[in-house]
């Protein structure tokens, strides 16, 4: 992923928010030798704390097999993306016609180290890790090796910590172009009101203010 000193995070805290709320990704693994690389959506509970996500897939997926030889992995979320047409880009001495169009979107990826949990106990404690994050309201039993009713389904998954190793963030909101038509984006935006169109203007307005104070882009 390319990321231009505009498009990065004005600091950590930015992409560590913005990862808190946004739980689902796809985890990328390296095949066997002549095979395409592996791609698997799922959920995931991030702990900026022990720099790890915790996950989960049932034991028969081919993914376990491509982490035996290779357990290197890339967790990718992206989220926050609407279209911007070329009119809205154009520069204050430009024709309307001859701006760019782009897309807008935010973006962590994070590279790990997998390690695969097979112990009951391990993964029942995997298990409500994830379940303290995505329903921490409750109302579900808890998850305890031998014991009724999740207990005797830990046999049919394994458990997956990914140990993170290097993270990388962007958030391509606009940073290059000048406050001007930045504003004028942020103005079409809300006008538009389609899918996406909201929260890209939400970080777009916020990093505009974050320039405004001085803070640094990269």
């Amino acid at each position: 992923m390319l990321i231009h000193p505009w498009d990065a995070p004005t600091e950590d805290a930015e992409w560590q928010q913005w990862l808190a709320t946004h739980d689902f990704g796809q985890l990328a693994a390296n095949g066997r030798p002549g095979e395409p690389p592996m791609l698997q959506p799922l959920h995931f509970a991030y702990d900026p704390s022990r720099r790890e996500a915790v996950a989960h897939l049932a034991r028969p997926h081919p993914l376990w097999s491509a982490l035996e030889d290779r357990p290197t992995v890339l967790l990718s979320v992206v989220d926050d993306y609407t279209f911007i047409p070329g009119p809205w880009q154009a520069a204050e001495d430009q024709p309307p016609e001859h701006g760019v169009p782009t897309s807008f979107y935010a973006a962590v990826q994070l590279t790990c180290t997998a390690h695969v949990v097979d112990d009951p106990e391990a993964k029942a404690a995997l298990l409500q890790r994830q379940m303290a994050h995505f329903q921490p309201e409750g109302g579900s039993a808890p998850v305890a090796a031998g014991a009724a009713p999740y207990g005797r389904l830990l046999s049919g998954i394994r458990g997956l910590r990914l140990e993170v190793r290097e993270v990388r963030a962007k958030f391509k909101y606009g940073g290059k172009r000048s406050e001007a038509v930045q504003n004028r984006i942020s103005e079409r935006l809300a006008e538009r009101d389609g899918p996406g169109d909201a929260a890209a203007r939400t970080h777009q307005q916020r990093r505009l203010a974050a320039t405004a104070q001085g803070k640094p882009t990269s």
